[in-house]
Order: structure tokens, then sequence, then C-alpha cells
């Protein structure tokens, strides 16, 4: 059995979970809007579960629950935006209204935000630039869960990429993958079902390969693609941190821990007016070429459409949460 909410409702209650937890109210409803955003999109693993999360980190000090984002830096398209070590929404969407309002002005635009912690869903932040008429792309580092290619200790995070794309008449296309081979939750999943791991998803913690879902989780995920994944994260953790001056990797403890030294993790937005370069038309016509090339190919999906299916489906269900989560968020809510 699961508790439905409606989308307001559980946006509201976690708002108020993280007011109560030290959150300001703006920090609290960037990050409720974020969160149920990801319920909506079919992704419950960067929604409503982040909510204990995110609240030990703000009443922990590991989040600076009074944090207001500023701009840091600045020159023409290029700004950095400090989140002053508070939870990342806040400052991610300051980070990516500076990003379309220079990328208009100067053709192309790019933005760091540093001091963060966990961004969600990185396509989360890019979508509304490609609905605006930009390329957009998004880059964010995480705590040490990846060896380098040949090493045997954790030092890039799984290093999410997100990139968007709009389109003539349709909806943008939207890519977001992490780096590692498989997802960090299905070996969650797997150890809490006493069940084995495929060989390739993970290594030990002394960095061999492992079949053991626990042994997995106190040890390391592999590079998707392995020495190429590896080579991208590392390009990841440059961009997200050396640009912005923030924590790398292995310089931050895991998110899952509840106390432990702040977060410091960086984010990377670029976006692209394309009509700066071949114009507005020719690349919607280039784009919608390559779109129906694809769709010409039976069994192909243009990203991006399987999320936005679940958005109607989802609100008009209702949000499910297990109702151990659920219990929890209230008693953080202060309800119950």
């Amino acid at each position: 059995m699961t508790d439905r909410f409606a989308p307001a409702d559980l946006e509201s209650l976690m708002r108020r979970a993280l007011e109560r937890s030290g959150a300001t109210p703006t920090m609290a409803a960037a990050t409720a809007a974020a969160l149920v955003a990801a319920e909506l999109d079919g992704i419950p693993s960067h929604g409503a579960s982040r909510i204990p999360q995110y609240c030990g980190h703000v009443a922990n000090g590991r989040a600076t629950g009074s944090a207001v984002p500023r701009i840091a830096n600045e020159r023409g398209g290029a700004v950095l935006v400090d989140a002053g070590g508070g939870l990342a929404f806040e400052a991610c969407a300051l980070a990516t209204h500076e990003l379309a309002d220079r990328a208009k002005r100067h053709g192309v635009a790019f933005a760091s935000v540093a001091n963060s912690n966990h961004f969600g869903v990185a396509a989360y932040h890019v979508e509304p630039l490609a609905k605006a008429g930009l390329v957009a792309l998004a880059f964010g580092n995480s705590p040490g869960a990846m060896p380098m290619w040949g090493g045997k200790r954790a030092i890039f995070g799984t290093n999410p990429i997100a990139a968007a794309f709009p389109r003539r008449k349709g909806e943008p296309i939207v890519i977001d993958l992490s780096l590692s081979e498989v997802a960090r939750g299905k070996i969650m999943v797997a150890a809490r079902d006493g069940k084995p791991i495929p060989l390739g998803w993970a290594l030990d913690k002394d960095g061999n390969p492992t079949t053991d879902a626990k042994a997995a989780l106190e040890g390391m995920m592999v590079p998707a693609g392995g020495s190429k994944g590896a080579m991208l994260a590392l390009t990841v953790e440059l961009l997200a941190c050396a640009l912005s001056g923030s924590a790398y990797g292995f310089e931050s403890d895991s998110f899952f821990t509840q106390a432990g030294k702040p977060t410091r993790i960086g984010q990377a937005f670029l976006a692209i007016d394309p009509g700066a370069l071949a114009g507005d038309d020719v690349f919607l016509d280039r784009v919608e070429t390559l779109v129906a090339a694809m769709l010409a190919d039976e069994g192909v999906r243009i990203p991006g459409d399987r999320r936005r299916a679940n958005r109607g489906k989802i609100a008009k269900d209702g949000i499910a949460v297990p109702p151990e989560l659920a219990a929890k968020i209230r008693a953080l809510a202060g309800e119950g």
C-alpha cells in the first residue's frame, strides 16, 4: 500500500518539513517544487525520498538553511553563483535565469554554481531553457562513488549530465544520464532483497569486481562504458568544480549521511542561442530532419517523451509515496 498525494499537497508538506528543519521559505519552496517535478516525471529516487536527506543536511549543518544565493563574479557571458552552502535549487534557478539573459545577449553563456548541494534531476534545470529557444547543458558532480580508470579509490561522483534542445513544434529533446554503469538505487534494491547483482556493475571496498550487492554499497560504482565513462566523469568534475572552486567528489561525504562536513559540490550550465550561429530556422530544420530519421526506425522514442507522458498520468492519479516515507515527511513537517 502507498499513500497518494495531489502534487500541490505533497509540495506543501515537503516545504513545511524543510522550513521546520531550518531552510528559508524561498529555499524550501524551490526545493519542494523540484522534488514534485521529479515525482511527476516518474523519478521517485529524486523526489520525496530526498526530503529526509535534505532536512537532515539542513538540521545538521551539512547545508546552510539561511543561505541566500548571490552572484559572486561575472564577466560578459560568464557568471559565478555562490549557493552559500545551501540546498542547490534556489542557486541553480538564479544561475539559469542569468544564463538565459546572457545567452540572448552574447550568443553563448556559461554559469557556475559554487558551494552547493545535490541538484536533483539534472534535466529539470535545462528543459525550461530549451522551451525558451536555447540549447542548454547541465553538469553536476557528487560525492566520490567511482574510481579513476585503473584505480581502486572513489574519486569521482556519478556526475550527471543533461542536455536539452528546442524543437520547432514538439517538446524539447531532453537527455539526462549519470556516468555510472547502473543507478545506485538498483544496487540498494538488490541488497534489500538479498539478491546478487550482475558482474560489471560495482566494485567492493578493495576495488575488486563483485556480485554481492551489500559489498557493492560499501565499495564503488563502475563507470559507464569503462574508461570512456571515467573520462567523462573527470570532465564533469573539472567543469563543475575547478571553474567554480567547489569540492571534488572525493572531498565530500556521502549524500546519504545526515551528519558530516558541508557538501560544497558544484554545478555548471551552458546555454547557446542558435540565432547567433546558423540561425534559428536552420537549426530547427536540422533538428526536425534528425528527429524524422530517428522516428522512421520502428521502436525509437525521442528522449524526454516518456517523462512528459508520465506528468499528466501521475498528476491525475496522485503521487504515490510509501507509507513509511510519508510518515517521516509528516513528522518532519510537524504533523501526526
